[in-house]
């Protein structure tokens, strides 16, 4: 027993002499600032002056293999050749001779997934005040009645922005709402009277289809749209007289008969008409 309580003394001794013995030492505010500025250890970073002396190592080993000078000049010409030969985009409306048979996109439109779809015709970005345009004449604006919906004046400030620039005009809707009866009456509106051709479509294909359709009937004439007409003198009084209700054909080669043209069935009297086959009272209403 008086061992172990001599030890247990002991022990308390050390672990109090331990204790008095560890002192923590601060610095004064004269130490730090005199060790701040007269740092005794240097910095092993050390920068190259220049970037080839950086990757110097590379030249040394196996990996590496110079490239051939001919193929250099070379690339680097072709490089010159295309950055001369490909405008910028602020001088694409300048250079319309180059791009007369392609549509120039402004570069609002980017992003937009309808670019994907105008496959028929080149297109390039070009700064225009209107969306696409289509021909010398010939503009037209993007418009999305989803957007429409968020943004009620947008079209009127884009097509106050055209100006009287172009004869044609053309607004290209697209409708991708369920509810179209609203917003479709609202852009209806606002094409009508400022004199814009609205076409609506249903997809981006759609719109695609109508931008190239445009484009590829620019300088085309209107004979291709028209229907054909006979230039005989009994064809034309067909089709003049047949826009008559109950008036057949028949009727025409019996009024052209009796009375040789339109001139003299226009004056005839009822009791004339009346004495024709076929023209009884219903018809009489159609040339009075």
């Amino acid at each position: 027993m008086e061992r172990q309580e001599q030890q247990e003394e002991e022990e308390r001794s050390n672990r109090k002499s331990n204790a008095k013995k560890v002192v923590i030492q601060i610095p004064s505010y004269q130490e730090v600032i005199e060790s701040s500025q007269n740092p005794k250890t240097e910095s092993l970073f050390k920068p190259s002056q220049t970037f080839s002396q950086a990757f110097s190592f590379i030249k040394d080993s196996e990996f590496y293999t110079p490239p051939p000078q001919s193929s250099a000049v070379s690339n680097n010409a072709n490089s010159i050749q295309t950055t001369q030969s490909v405008p910028s985009p602020s001088q694409s409306v300048a250079l319309t001779g180059n791009y007369r048979n392609s549509i120039l996109v402004s570069h609002r439109q980017k992003g937009n997934p309808l670019l994907k779809h105008i496959r028929n015709v080149r297109w390039a970005f070009a700064d225009v005040v209107c969306d696409y345009l289509l021909g010398q004449n010939c503009c037209s604006l993007y418009l999305s009645l989803r957007y429409h919906l968020l943004h009620p004046d947008y079209l009127y400030y884009r097509i106050r922005e055209l100006q009287k620039n172009y004869k044609l005009r053309v607004v290209l809707c697209h409708v991708d709402v369920e509810d179209v009866v609203k917003p479709l009456l609202e852009v209806t509106k606002t094409a009508l009277l400022h004199d814009c051709t609205l076409l609506c479509a249903w997809s981006l294909e759609e719109c695609g289809r109508y931008l190239e359709t445009i484009k590829m009937y620019e300088n085309k004439p209107a004979d291709l749209i028209q229907g054909q007409m006979d230039t005989d003198y009994l064809s034309r009084l067909t089709h003049a007289l047949t826009t008559i209700r109950h008036v057949n054909k028949t009727d025409v080669v019996t009024l052209g008969s009796t009375f040789g043209s339109l001139s003299n069935i226009m004056d005839a009297s009822m009791e004339d008409l009346a004495r024709c086959p076929g023209i009884g009272e219903r018809k009489f209403g159609g040339f009075r």
